[in-house]
C-alpha cells in the first residue's frame, strides 16, 4: 500500500470526517500528524490511535491563526522529516438567512472554511516543491455545487474553496512539482457538523437531511483511495453523498 509510512497532516482531526481520516489511515500504517482546536476530543482520538499502535503527533491548532498553522508544520517536520499528504477538513456550517445578518457566524465561516484552508497550503506547499511530491486534499462540500435558503453564506465558503482547489491544481501541474490536489465533495454525512445550526427551521431541513447520512468512514475510504493511486494519477474532484439524497 502506498498509504504505508507516509506522513499525512489532518486538520479538525477531533471529530467526524477528520477524525474517520484519522483512525482509518493510521490503520492502514500512515503516520498522522492531528490537528484540531479542541484538545480534549483530540486526545481522546490520540488514545484512539495509540491502541492501534501507530505512529502519531497531536497538534491543538487554530487554523484561523497562520501562525499556529506554521507551528503545526514545523513540528511535523521536525518529528517527521517530510509531509506527503495535507487532509484539509477543519470546517464549520454557517446557516442562516441573510436578513438576520449573523455577522459573526459569516466571519467565522470565512476564517475557518477559506483562511484556515489558505494558512495550510501556503505552510506545506514550500514543502511539497523542495520534496518535489506531495499531495493536498480540501474538503469542499456539496454546498460547493448547489445552494439552498439559508446556506448562502456556507456555500459561498465553499465555492472558494472548490475554486481553491482547482486554481491550485492548475498551478501545481504548470510547475511540475508532482503535488497532487483532490477536491472532496461530502454530501450528508453523520457527523455532528450541523449541530451548530441555531435557526430551527432551518436544522429542521437538516434533520430531515441526515435520516439518509451516511458514515464519516465512507469519506475516509475515499480519501485513502486518492493517496493510494499510483503518483502520476491526479484523482481531481469527486462528490460523495447517500444514494438517496436528491440534493
Amino acid at each position: 500500500m502506498a498509504i504505508k509510512d507516509k506522513v499525512v497532516v489532518i486538520t479538525g482531526a477531533a471529530s467526524g470526517m477528520g477524525r474517520a481520516n484519522a483512525l482509518r489511515l493510521a490503520h492502514e500504517n500512515a503516520k498522522v500528524v492531528l490537528a484540531d482546536i479542541r484538545k480534549e476530543k483530540l486526545n481522546q482520538v490520540s488514545e484512539k490511535i495509540e491502541g492501534q499502535n501507530a505512529t502519531f503527533l497531536t497538534k491543538v491548532t487554530d487554523v484561523t491563526n497562520r501562525l499556529e498553522v506554521e507551528e503545526l508544520v514545523n513540528d511535523t517536520i521536525e518529528k517527521f522529516g517530510k509531509i506527503d499528504v495535507l487532509i484539509n477538513c477543519a470546517g464549520v456550517m454557517p446557516q442562516s438567512y441573510l436578513y438576520h445578518n449573523n455577522y459573526e457566524e459569516w466571519e467565522l465561516g470565512i476564517d475557518v472554511n477559506i483562511k484556515g484552508v489558505l494558512y495550510s497550503i501556503g505552510a506545506v506547499l514550500p514543502i511539497m516543491h523542495r520534496q518535489a511530491s506531495g499531495h493536498i486534499i480540501n474538503i469542499s462540500s456539496i454546498g460547493a455545487h448547489t445552494i439552498i435558503p439559508g446556506g448562502a453564506v456556507y456555500s459561498g465558503t465553499k465555492y472558494a474553496v472548490k475554486a481553491i482547489t482547482e486554481g491550485l491544481r492548475q498551478e501545481e501541474a504548470e510547475l511540475g512539482k508532482n503535488v497532487r490536489v483532490t477536491s472532496i465533495s461530502p454530501g450528508s454525512i453523520d457527523t455532528e457538523f450541523t449541530h451548530s445550526i441555531r435557526d430551527p427551521k432551518i436544522r429542521q431541513q437538516f434533520d430531515q437531511l441526515s435520516e439518509n447520512a451516511i458514515d464519516p468512514d465512507s469519506v475516509a475510504r475515499i480519501i485513502a483511495f486518492c493517496i493510494n493511486e499510483e503518483e502520476e494519477v491526479g484523482l481531481n474532484e469527486i462528490i460523495i453523498r447517500p444514494t438517496n439524497q436528491i440534493l
